[in-house]
């Protein structure tokens, strides 16, 4: 079974176990149907990281016995994981009688485990995953209205196929995050030392159109100390953080008469204390009776630390694999199944 139980460690524990409980209902069935189960996860970038933590973690949170689960060494560890290759999905294949993906959040990669292994085994979707699929086509599928889109986070490049998409699809798209500050740029406004994308990815395009929220006011870290200031008055020097107190209330409003609310990644830079508008708009969302979908992995880190991933309508396990799924409508992993 390919579980994706790349989590954060600190001083060797685990810090947030969302996706690892996540897989715990396919696991519990497959076990119940009197399976014996591999676990195929990465930990890390390169496969240098020990799995020991997640496999404390994994048999503290689901009480199983040791002799029923074990888990394939950290699968990055291999090259012919990421370089795809027949041979070793084929050692792999070795494993086991049938393969389970439960791994939405890996499935956007093109690697040896995620999309070769399905094609040698008989091959299923674990719940976790049908979830994914069926909870995250909501917002391109027939999506209620008045349906807001928000997004934050960084990484232009693999957002503005997005923001054009969710510009016909939705009735507002509000703009939070470092991709705020492209928009703020783009107007010609002054964004100090604050993160931006050095490409140029065509905003001027859809600068004006009227779906478009954009922040009108930020909070910025200036000589020390955080400072609300409408957008067009920072100055060289300043770094913006968060969006600004008017720019929450203005998207409070929208909230409060959306019917549908997808969003994908933070508000402002939430470690260095940027995190206050993104706390406080997931409070608005939950209290609300809107259907919601969140995602994005910084995000959802903040719902699991703030103990809320029961008050929304779903949360995705996914960071980049939310955004390529929302943007494609399938990704390689879910394909190499069919």
């Amino acid at each position: 079974m390919r579980v994706d139980f790349n989590v954060p460690i600190k001083n060797g524990e685990v810090e947030d176990d969302f996706r690892i409980r996540a897989a715990l209902p396919t696991i519990n069935f497959l076990l119940e149907k009197g399976g014996k189960l591999v676990l195929v996860t990465h930990l890390g970038k390169d496969g240098t990281e020990s799995l020991d933590p997640v496999i404390k973690s994994f048999f503290t949170i689901s009480k199983i016995a040791e002799d029923k689960v074990s888990f394939f060494e950290n699968i990055r560890k291999f090259p012919g994981e990421i370089n795809n290759d027949a041979d070793f999905a084929k050692e792999l294949a070795t494993n086991g009688d049938i393969y389970v993906n439960d791994a939405f959040s890996v499935s956007h990669r093109e690697h040896a485990s995620v999309v070769l292994l399905p094609k040698l085994l008989p091959s299923y979707a674990g719940f976790q995953l049908s979830e994914e699929i069926n909870n995250l086509s909501h917002a391109f599928e027939s999506p209620k209205h008045p349906f807001l889109f928000i997004l934050g986070g960084a990484k232009f490049s693999t957002k503005m196929p997005l923001i054009e998409k969710y510009l016909e699809l939705a009735d507002y798209v509000c703009i939070g995050g470092a991709l705020a500050n492209d928009f703020l740029k783009a107007k010609g406004y002054e964004v100090g030392q604050s993160l931006v994308d050095s490409m140029n990815y065509g905003i001027e395009k859809i600068l004006n159109n009227p779906k478009l929220v954009v922040p009108v006011d930020v909070l910025v870290q200036s000589e020390g100390k955080l400072i609300n200031k409408k957008a067009e008055e920072v100055v060289k020097g300043e770094i913006i953080i968060d969006i600004g107190t008017q720019s929450l209330e203005n998207m409070g409003e929208i909230i409060k008469n959306s019917k549908l609310i997808l969003w994908n990644g933070p508000l402002g830079k939430y470690e260095e204390g940027g995190d206050q508008s993104t706390k406080k708009i997931l409070k608005l969302v939950a209290d609300s009776d809107v259907e919601s979908i969140i995602g994005g992995g910084d995000t959802v880190a903040l719902i699991s630390e703030m103990k809320m991933e029961d008050k929304f309508s779903f949360v995705s396990t996914g960071g980049g694999a939310t955004l390529d799924f929302l943007a494609n409508g399938s990704l390689p992993g879910i394909k190499a199944l069919e």
